[in-house]
């Protein structure tokens, strides 16, 4: 992997996504927020409504290295239905590292929005026994009993993401999480001003197709200024990190 801004120079995943420090950057009323996304050269954050296709193995890796960065990571409930999540850090090594490296808890707190609470029970992050969840949703209804240890927070009529991460900060100490979306998801997030930073993955391929773009439906009364803080190129392949001008 090369870095090609600030400072010109080889570099890997592993050095450049740890240490980032992000826990210490938080206000005192909500989390630091930073989201993750791939995106093909025509704009598209799908290729036959999934991600994965988009990247390669090294923004998978990078995915998994921001993940070590967090106290929480929080996904829409439509991601969650189509990725089929299992524990949230699977490889005990960088489980290891959040603890020993980063001073974090052994696994992130996954946090799902869903106002439906129409989610996939049968999902590893449900079944498999490990980690906390906490479900923000506008939903009645009641989740299954699972293996792993889910909490439900309500909200009348929608889910209100301001007041979200503010429990999120107060009431479960949350200082930074990492959001991998939707798109839907990121829009709203960044049109609350919610969002400190974006990393995003420009891949060098075409989608060719009506797939969401990297915010979707979202409705700006004026533009979001960001501040490119590094870029880096891997066989074509960027890995940018922009930080939101307040």
């Amino acid at each position: 992997m090369e870095r090609l801004i600030p400072d010109r120079g080889p570099t890997t995943v592993a050095e450049q996504y740890s240490g980032l420090g992000l826990v210490e950057l938080a206000p005192p009323d909500r989390p630091y927020v930073v989201t993750n996304f791939a995106l093909t050269l025509d704009g598209r954050a799908t290729i036959q409504g999934r991600s994965g296709p988009i990247g390669s193995a090294t923004d998978t890796e990078v995915l998994h290295r921001l993940r070590t960065q967090v106290d929480a990571v929080m996904v829409g409930a439509g991601t969650l239905r189509t990725e089929r999540y299992g524990r949230v850090v699977a490889d005990p090594e960088l489980r290891g590292h959040r603890e020993r490296e980063e001073g974090l808890a052994h696994d992130p707190l996954a946090v799902i929005i869903s106002n439906s609470l129409e989610l996939p029970w049968d999902a590893g992050l449900f079944t498999s026994g490990w980690g906390r969840v906490l479900i923000f949703t506008a939903s009645d209804r009641e989740p299954p009993n699972t293996p792993t240890s889910v909490r439900v927070e309500r909200h009348n009529g929608r889910v209100d993401l301001r007041r979200a991460v503010e429990t999120l900060r107060a009431e479960r100490g949350v200082r930074a999480m990492l959001c991998e979306g939707g798109p839907r998801l990121h829009a709203n997030l960044v049109q609350a001003e919610l969002v400190d930073e974006l990393f995003v993955t420009h891949s060098p391929k075409l989608a060719l197709n009506e797939g969401p773009g990297l915010l979707e439906n979202g409705l700006m009364e004026r533009p979001t200024e960001l501040e490119l803080v590094w870029l880096l190129d891997q066989e074509g392949e960027l890995f940018g990190r922009y930080r939101v001008r307040r």
